[in-house]
């Protein structure tokens, strides 16, 4: 690290821009700042969530501050396929000015319905991408985006194969970039012995997405045969939602994609196991102490009685779960990777 940061990279400026995704563009921002690399990022996209780590406004403000921005800053990190306008002129007059783009494409903006059930390798029956934009403007903003960007960046593998057709044509990189969690303030909360039955949690933030008519029922027909309690998170902030993470002796994420979320990777730092669906052809594309217990809609009922009967297999996958998000998603190891692609950026010249 002190490589990078004796070269040009702590002169740098980037600017993150124009939306939060689940806390992640704050702490990127926050963890650059603190490697002496200038970093702010903006948010038009208010919800009940209330992320403070960046700058909240709307879009009117935001679009004025554009002229300054291209003079003020070397790197626009952009997320989910939105730029500072909605018809795009901002791009070419941050390229016109010799500045460099990265697209972060963040999950239902490039998830195009058709190949989220089927592509090279793979077949998802359970996936339910509705709530993704339309496949043919898909097709339009990559295109668009793999043209004009320096790199685009994703999160992991099931959406590397979304993109990087587009930006392979164009001889642009595509990046996986892990996300990120400052483990330092999220304490580990190991569920010691109890007498209570056991609490399994669920926030389902895109219901339909996320399989939450599948949990209910796996649930509900436990239920019938063993002690358990559930528990919905739902319309709170961030940190209310994680206070009641803290209490969960199982924490269900999405069981259709066929990719952990940021849920799993907050349960997993909290030390509780996680139950996910792990799309078959994805698994080797993880590091292979990935703890998930891996479920579907075909066996989420007997996935889950299985945790719920064994005790023992709780906590050793929580303290599983642990580890694995101090190695593979800590912000300080994540950050690490991201200036080594703003560097490689900086250096090409988005070449």
């Amino acid at each position: 690290m002190k490589g990078l940061r004796s070269s040009m990279l702590p002169t740098m400026k980037v600017i993150h821009a124009p939306l939060e995704i689940a806390g992640q563009v704050g702490l990127i921002c926050e963890f650059l700042r603190k490697l002496g690399i200038h970093s702010v990022g903006y948010n038009y996209y208010q919800t009940y969530l209330d992320y403070r780590k960046i700058i909240n406004t709307d879009s009117f403000e935001l679009a004025k501050i554009l002229d300054a921005a291209i003079q003020e800053y070397d790197l626009f990190h952009f997320h989910n396929s939105y730029t500072f306008l909605e018809d795009r002129r901002d791009i070419e007059m941050i390229t016109d000015a010799g500045k460099n783009i990265i697209m972060h494409h963040r999950g239902n903006d490039v998830r195009s319905r058709a190949l989220a059930f089927k592509g090279k390798g793979y077949v998802n029956p359970y996936v339910n991408a509705e709530c993704s934009l339309p496949d043919a403007e898909i097709d339009r903003n990559l295109r668009y985006f793999a043209k004009h960007a320096s790199a685009a960046i994703v999160q992991d593998y099931e959406l590397y194969g979304y993109v990087i057709d587009y930006y392979a044509k164009e001889g642009k990189p595509v990046y996986v970039l892990p996300r990120l969690i400052d483990v330092s303030a999220v304490q580990p909360a190991f569920k010691g012995s109890s007498h209570e039955p056991p609490l399994v949690v669920h926030a389902p933030t895109q219901r339909d997405f996320k399989g939450t008519a599948w949990i209910e029922e796996a649930v509900s027909r436990l239920r019938k045969e063993m002690p358990i309690r559930f528990l919905l998170v739902e319309g709170m902030s961030h940190a209310e939602a994680l206070q009641l993470y803290r209490e969960a002796d199982i924490v269900i994420d999405q069981v259709l994609c066929g990719a952990y979320g940021n849920l799993s990777v907050e349960a997993m730092a909290l030390g509780k196991p996680v139950i996910c669906y792990i799309r078959e052809d994805l698994v080797s594309r993880y590091p292979l102490d990935l703890p998930v217990v891996s479920a579907n809609p075909d066996n989420l009922y007997d996935m889950l009685k299985m945790l719920v009967k064994d005790k023992e297999m709780r906590e050793v996958r929580a303290r599983l779960g642990r580890a694995y998000v101090e190695r593979h998603h800590s912000a300080s190891v994540v950050i690490q990777s991201l200036v080594k692609i703003y560097e490689g950026v900086w250096r090409n010249g988005g070449k």
